[in-house]
């Protein structure tokens, strides 16, 4: 008797964890069906729905905002001729090219950039070799880093050379170029690279050089050469540390620059371009390189800022994430923050935070960049102008929040199509 009952416990236990089952199953089956039937609203969520999206959808609510329009790390940029700059009628003898960040002393904005002022245009990089003591090979060899001052940041005084060449064959005797500015404990320093042979020879081998003084206005002392040291052999950066950007984070000096890699001295079309983060005590290093690098697999010339508890960057140029704006609270996990589009070239945005190791930055409204296609009719050369933008947490001017910027019809014919795709059939 005693064995009948306990399989009949045993059946009647098994059929009402069945019910429960069943009825839990049903109950996760509406829930799931209920969601499965939402529809996305009309009125513009501020938080990710909780039902299923679509990829796309879900996106929406990783970036500050759903909406571009509302996101402060979104924004156009507008363009503006920069008065007080001579370029020789645009023969292409002159040029001006990848400026710093403006810095403002008193009431007077200083700006440092690469000069180049030759008898003759560039002859090109595949004609390296060509180049002499007057024939420069690209836009930035037989150059120097130049300064200028301005009351508004539209209208410049140019004061003169900052970093003259030094005698051969001391570092940067063919060119110094590609500056940017610190300031740190009351001194000034400018960060450079520094060329021993033409730019294209043998590719773009130039270590990164300081040098330092008590005022804008110099004079500047040599501070040290190679100062962020190239990667081993078969390292991704073994062979460059170009544009070099330092910002002052967590109390130490970070410096980002760049390197192209998968490039030099025998593969020059598939190449790749990284950007590594060096850190020091000291502008003067030593500089010990972040484990984690590279930190940026896209952009060029990319440019950074304090932004709120970390930094954030402008991208141009180059990979999947090229044309953007990204952000890291620990200024080495970049995440896309917006898609933008006219993305200035070499950006040195005015950023009176980059060197107060900030923990509220507050973005930025302006700054000075360069268009490399300056010229016409084969005369290429660079010139700097300024761009206004809207990334700032303090500014809100929406003409800098439309998402669409329409140009003539002539802006893209211009490109052309050249001997890309000339087949009768139209394929």
């Amino acid at each position: 008797m005693k064995l009948i009952y306990s399989v009949k416990k045993i059946a009647l236990a098994l059929v009402v964890m069945g019910l429960s089952v069943s009825c839990q199953q049903n109950t996760t089956e509406t829930a799931s069906k209920t969601k499965e039937h939402q529809v996305f609203p009309y009125t513009m969520p501020t938080e990710k729905p909780d039902f299923p999206l679509s990829a796309s959808a879900n996106r929406m609510f990783d970036y500050p905002a759903p909406r571009a329009q509302d996101n402060e790390l979104f924004s156009q940029f507008k363009y503006t001729r920069l008065k007080g700059f001579d370029y020789n009628g645009g023969d292409g003898t002159i040029t001006r090219r990848d400026p710093t960040r403006p810095i403002k002393v008193g009431d007077t904005y200083y700006l440092w950039y690469t000069k180049r002022h030759t008898k003759v245009r560039p002859i090109g990089w595949n004609n390296a070799a060509k180049a002499t003591d007057e024939i420069p090979s690209t836009d930035w060899d037989l150059a120097e880093v130049w300064y200028a001052s301005s009351k508004d940041g539209f209208t410049w005084e140019e004061k003169g050379v900052a970093i003259k060449r030094p005698e051969k064959p001391k570092s940067g005797w063919r060119s110094v170029c590609t500056p940017e500015i610190l300031i740190w404990k009351g001194k000034y320093y400018l960060y450079y690279q520094a060329f021993d042979e033409p730019s294209g020879l043998k590719g773009d081998l130039c270590p990164v050089s300081i040098s330092y003084a008590d005022s804008p206005d110099g004079p500047w002392t040599h501070g040290g050469d190679a100062v962020i040291p190239f990667g081993k052999e078969g390292e991704w950066d073994h062979k460059a540390t170009h544009d070099p950007f330092p910002i002052v984070h967590d109390g130490k000096i970070y410096v980002y620059y760049k390197s192209a890699y998968n490039k030099w001295p025998d593969n020059r079309k598939n190449y790749a371009v990284g950007h590594g983060l060096a850190i020091a005590d000291d502008p003067l290093g030593p500089y010990t390189k972040h484990p984690l690098n590279p930190v940026m697999t896209s952009g060029h010339e990319t440019t950074y800022f304090p932004y709120k508890k970390g930094i954030a960057a402008i991208i141009y140029k180059d990979g999947n994430e090229r044309e953007t704006v990204q952000y890291a609270e620990d200024g080495v996990n970049f995440k896309v923050m917006s898609k933008i589009s006219l993305v200035p070239v070499a950006a040195g945005p005015y950023t009176p935070d980059a060197f107060t190791d900030t923990k509220d930055g507050r973005g930025i409204t302006w700054g000075i960049s360069h268009f490399i296609n300056a010229g016409e009719n084969g005369n290429r050369h660079s010139i700097i102008a300024r761009f206004d933008c809207d990334l700032s947490l303090d500014y809100d001017e929406r003409g800098f929040k439309d998402t669409g910027v329409w140009h003539k019809p002539e802006v893209y014919f211009k490109q052309g199509l050249g001997k890309l795709r000339q087949h009768p059939e139209g394929r």
